[in-house]
């Protein structure tokens, strides 16, 4: 792909290309998905950039983005597309990341990138997280008809799924020449970074991939979990399988009616599962293919039953009914109680 020289070291349109086929695609070679990412960031920022001063997009400079509109942008997003606060950090990321590239190519327009590059992510809630119990999980397992072509494929990819704990990312690029059935028992998965994996099939998972398989001509290039014309499931298409799944299983169980189930919530069961079997955090961390320990320490504060566990060994707490409260008289204190 060639590169237009940069003659022009404000201009915004040069950089901004240099910065996505040079830098993001060339050196970084980062993923497909990350860099629609950044692109849809753009597609919306510049736009935005663009009205805020009255001037058409092709024709702005790095010096327009500056830290008032980037703060105005980011509660644009919020209040009036109503993006979450995770996208609106993922949208300041992206700026920052190319800002950070403009600094290290033109370094005289460091002090006016500056001010965005020091712009905070705002904090989230951290919510709980969706997960299936073993029981409930089973009754999913077993809804598939296994007298069906389609039957045999969704219970391979459900039982892979949670075996697995894969991102669904993973099970949609999955290839039949990725699964080792005879000697390892375990799948090769290339996650986030075109990191490689291999995580253990349990017997049987290696017994139904083995059914799955069986008669097949496929090639080994060949997607494991085909749709009707032969082509990988996509996402959306593995979503679906999961909504009939659970729809028909919340007509036995009637826990899961209601529920919003998705692939990557069969992804939280994995983990819960190893971790309440007794598997060490690190071990999970490697199985998830999570980057930091701290990610995976999510699970361990999830669970309930652990932490009721470790409350029952603690003492009871012994307090003294007599002893008086503190009145609270100063004045900045007092503003300060009532804070």
């Amino acid at each position: 792909m060639k590169i237009e020289p940069l003659p022009n070291t404000t201009d915004l349109a040069r950089l901004l290309k240099r910065y996505f086929y040079s830098f993001l695609i060339n050196q970084r070679r980062l993923s497909k998905h990350t860099i629609d990412a950044y692109r849809h960031t753009f597609r919306l920022f510049l736009p935005y950039v663009a009205a805020q001063q009255n001037k058409g997009v092709s024709v702005l400079k790095v010096i327009d983005i500056d830290a008032p509109v980037v703060i105005s942008f980011l509660q644009y997003l919020e209040e009036v597309r109503g993006n979450k606060v995770q996208t609106r950090n993922a949208r300041l990321t992206a700026i920052r990341s190319f800002l950070r590239y403009v600094g290290s190519e033109t370094p005289e327009l460091l002090a006016d990138i500056q001010p965005v590059l020091a712009i905070p992510e705002k904090r989230t809630n951290r919510f709980a997280f969706e997960y299936l119990t073993k029981p409930e999980m089973d009754v999913v397992l077993n809804t598939p008809n296994l007298t069906t072509w389609f039957g045999r494929r969704d219970h391979a990819l459900l039982l892979t799924l949670y075996n697995t704990g894969a991102r669904v990312s993973e099970i949609v690029n999955l290839q039949i020449k990725d699964v080792d059935l005879r000697r390892q028992h375990a799948i090769h998965l290339y996650g986030k970074g075109r990191k490689e994996r291999i995580v253990p099939l349990w017997q049987h998972t290696v017994d139904e991939l083995n059914q799955w398989l069986t008669g097949s001509q496929k090639l080994p290039s060949s997607p494991l979990f085909p749709n009707v014309h032969g082509e990988a499931l996509t996402r959306f298409g593995i979503k679906q399988r999961l909504d009939c799944a659970v729809t028909a299983a919340s007509k036995s169980c009637s826990s899961l009616k209601g529920r919003k189930i998705t692939p990557h919530s069969l992804r939280h069961t994995t983990a819960m599962h190893l971790l309440q079997s007794g598997v060490d955090l690190t071990v999970i961390a490697l199985w998830l293919g999570h980057e930091k320990l701290e990610t995976t320490h999510q699970y361990m504060e999830a669970d309930i039953e652990m932490k009721r566990k470790a409350l029952a060994k603690l003492p009871p707490i012994e307090t003294d009914q007599n002893l008086p409260l503190e009145v609270v008289t100063d004045e900045l204190l007092v503003f300060l109680e009532n804070l």
